[in-house]
C-alpha cells in the first residue's frame, strides 16, 4: 500500500473529524475567496465605467460624491453649475474633450441623463434597435432599461423630477424612445440618455426661476457647451486631459478661482477601495481565523490519532519503512484534508459570488460573477494547503520517534 492509499483510508476511518475539519477549512477558504472576487471585480467595473474621463467638474461639496453621481450614476448630484463657467472652462488648451451631463430626473428608478452623443463612445456603444437622439424629448435606453422597463423603439414615457421612484411627473413633457443600445456590461446599461436641450426643455420653469431663458430653441446636441442661455446649468463636465501636467494643475486652478469643484476619478476610486478595503480586511482577518483553526483541527485529530497508530507505524517500520516514509505519510494526510478543504472553500465561494451576484445587480447594477477566476486564487489554495501540512509537521515527527520494539513487545 502506498503513503496515497494509506492516507486516504486513515481519513476515512475518521469520517466525522474528517468532514468538521475540512468543512471549518473550506468555510475560512470560501469567505476569503468571495472577499477577492468582489474586491477585483468592484475595481474592475469602478475602472471600466470611468475609462475615458481623466476629471470631472460639477458644484463644490465631495469629491468622491460627485464622482459617484457623475461617472457611476450611484450617488445624488452635489448641485448644478452655470452653463458660462462650464464654457470658459471647456475652452482651456489643457482640456482635449469636455462632455456634459445634466441629471436630477429618472423613470421608474432609472436615471435619465441629458449628455452629447459622444458620451456613449466612452463605453464603446452601439444602437442595437433604432438610432441616437436627435431632437428634444428624443431619447435612447440602456439595454438593461429597454430589458426591465419595457422601453423599446417608439415607446413613449415621462420622466419623474428626483432619482427616486416617486416623485412628481413632468406629464406635459413626454420623452420618445428612438434607440437602444446594445448591451455594454457597463453603466450605460442602465441610463436613459437624451440631449442636454431635453433636460432643459421639461425643466424650463425652473429655469425661468433661476433667471435662465427657456426660448424654445434648442442648439445641436454637439453644440451644448458653445450655444445657449450661459445662466442655463448643467451638473456636470466629464473631462479629457490633454497630457498628464493638466491633472496636477486644474484641479487647484477651478477648485480655488471657479465656483466648481474639480475631482479625479482615479484618486476617488482608490480613496473609495480604501475606505471599502478596510471591511473586507476585516472579513478578510476573520476568514483567516476560520483556517488557522481547521489547522489547529488538524493538528489535534493527528495528534489524537497518533496514539492509536502507534502499533501500525512500529509493524510498517519494523517491515522495512524509514522514518522519511512515515513522516511524508502523515504530512501527505494533513495536505489532502486541507487541499479538499479549500477546493470545497473556492467552490463554495463563488457560488456565494455568483448567487450574490443577481442581487447586487437586480439591487445597485453591480456585477458579480461567480464563473470568474480572481488573482490569487491560486495561492489562497497553496497557502491552505501549506496550512495543513504545517499542522501535520509535529504529529509526523512525533510518528518518526516511535520505539518500534517497545511498542511491539508492549502490544
Amino acid at each position: 500500500m502506498n503513503a496515497l492509499s494509506l492516507s486516504l483510508a486513515y481519513l476515512r476511518q475518521r469520517p466525522f473529524n474528517t468532514a468538521l475539519n475540512a468543512a471549518l477549512l473550506a468555510i475560512g477558504v470560501g469567505t476569503i475567496a468571495l472577499l477577492m472576487l468582489f474586491a477585483d471585480q468592484l475595481r474592475g467595473t469602478l475602472e471600466r465605467d470611468a475609462r475615458g474621463v481623466d476629471m470631472v467638474v460639477g458644484a463644490k461639496g465631495s469629491p468622491l460624491q460627485l464622482i459617484l453621481s457623475s461617472v457611476f450614476h450611484a450617488d445624488v448630484p452635489t448641485g448644478n453649475v452655470r452653463l458660462g463657467d462650464a464654457r470658459a472652462l471647456a475652452g482651456d488648451p489643457m482640456i482635449d474633450r469636455a462632455l456634459p451631463l445634466a441629471l436630477g430626473d429618472s423613470f421608474r428608478g432609472w436615471r435619465i441623463v441629458g449628455t452629447v452623443p459622444a458620451y456613449p463612445a466612452l463605453f464603446g456603444a452601439e444602437v442595437a434597435r433604432g438610432a441616437m437622439w436627435r431632437a428634444p424629448l428624443e431619447a435612447t435606453v440602456g439595454a438593461r432599461v429597454a430589458a426591465e422597463a419595457g422601453l423599446d423603439v417608439g415607446a413613449a414615457f415621462v420622466g419623474s423630477h428626483g432619482l427616486a421612484i416617486g416623485g412628481a411627473a413632468h406629464a406635459e413633457t413626454p420623452y420618445r424612445v428612438v434607440g437602444v443600445f446594445a448591451p455594454t456590461g457597463a453603466v450605460l446599461d442602465r441610463l436613459i440618455l437624451t440631449s442636454v436641450e431635453s433636460v432643459w426643455a421639461v425643466h424650463g420653469q425652473h429655469a425661468a426661476a433661476a433667471g435662465g431663458r427657456d426660448d424654445g430653441a434648442a442648439p445641436p446636441a454637439d453644440a451644448a457647451l458653445v450655444a445657449g442661455d450661459p445662466d442655463r446649468e448643467i451638473t456636470a463636465l466629464l473631462l479629457r486631459l490633454r497630457n498628464p501636467i493638466a491633472a496636477a494643475v486644474l484641479p487647484r486652478r477651478i477648485n480655488m478661482t471657479t465656483p466648481m469643484q474639480a475631482a479625479l476619478p482615479g484618486f476617488e476610486i482608490a480613496r473609495l477601495m480604501r475606505t471599502v478595503g478596510f471591511g473586507i480586511e476585516g472579513f478578510r482577518a476573520f476568514a483567516w481565523v476560520l483556517v488557522a483553526s481547521a489547522g489547529l483541527g488538524i493538528f489535534a485529530a493527528l495528534s489524537g490519532a497518533l496514539a492509536q497508530r502507534r502499533r501500525d507505524i512500529a509493524v510498517m517500520r519494523a517491515l522495512g519503512a524509514g522514518r522519511g516514509a512515515i513522516l511524508r505519510q502523515m504530512v501527505l494526510e494533513g495536505c489532502l484534508l486541507s487541499g479538499a478543504g479549500a477546493v470545497l472553500g473556492v467552490a463554495l465561494g463563488h457560488a456565494a459570488a455568483e448567487a450574490a451576484g443577481g442581487w447586487l445587480w437586480r439591487e445597485h447594477g453591480l456585477r458579480l460573477e461567480g464563473f470568474a477566476w480572481a488573482p490569487g486564487e491560486a495561492w489562497l489554495i497553496a497557502a491552505a494547503v501549506a496550512v495543513g501540512a504545517a499542522a501535520a509537521l509535529v504529529p509526523a515527527l512525533q510518528a518518526c520517534r516511535v520505539d518500534v520494539s517497545d511498542t511491539l513487545t508492549r502490544e
